[in-house]
Formats: structure tokens, sequence, C-alpha cells
């Protein structure tokens, strides 16, 4: 992403905060076992999703193409992945996260 990073601990878990040159910055959620659960964004670019979601990019892909989107939102709800995108020019927005690996206590809503 070429962008900064800065490392936010927390008592459930840590966040990766980088910035990427555009001004879009982008959390990663990491567990204390070291796994990230969740990602989230926002900014005046949309982040490149394939590279944002990794692994979960085509399902996410697959899975919005089936549904009918909101004019600026579309929203991805399977048992195993969420994905919540947002957004018009220069405003964009998202979360998405697994909701089997959240750590305990941590509510989706935290997310942002």
């Amino acid at each position: 992403m070429n962008g900064s990073m800065r490392v936010l601990p927390g008592a459930k878990y840590t966040v990766h905060e980088i910035e990427a040159p555009s001004g879009t910055k982008i959390r990663e959620y990491v567990s204390p076992a070291g796994n990230i659960f969740a990602v989230a964004w926002d900014g005046p670019v949309m982040p490149d999703l394939r590279q944002t979601l990794g692994n979960y990019f085509d399902r996410y892909t697959a899975a919005a193409a089936g549904r009918q989107a909101g004019r600026r939102q579309i929203e991805v709800r399977e048992p195993d992945f969420v994905v919540q995108a947002r957004g018009h020019m220069r405003a964009f927005s998202g979360t998405a996260y697994l909701p089997q690996a959240l750590p305990e206590g941590v509510a989706p809503e935290e997310l942002r």
C-alpha cells in the first residue's frame, strides 16, 4: 500500500493503521493470537479491495454480484464473512470481518 503504519495496542486486540498516500486509512484488527479478524477503511479513495480483503476478495465479488446494491452502499452478510462498503466520490468507508474470529467481548460495531 506504500503508506505509513502505526500500531495501536488495545486490551482485546491490536489495530494496525495504514495511511496510504491518497489519504485513505486502512485498519487491520489483529487478535492476541496474531490473526487478522477484521479490516476497516475510510478516506477519499476506495482502497484496493483485492489487497485489503486478500483471500476473501473473490468471495466478496461473487456474493456482491448476486445482490442488489444500494445507490451508495453494498452489504454482504454470510455466516462466516461480512462486508459493508459505502461511499461516494471523496468519501469512502467500509468494514469486513469474520464473525467466528471476533475475540471474546468484541462487537462488530467497534470495528470502524
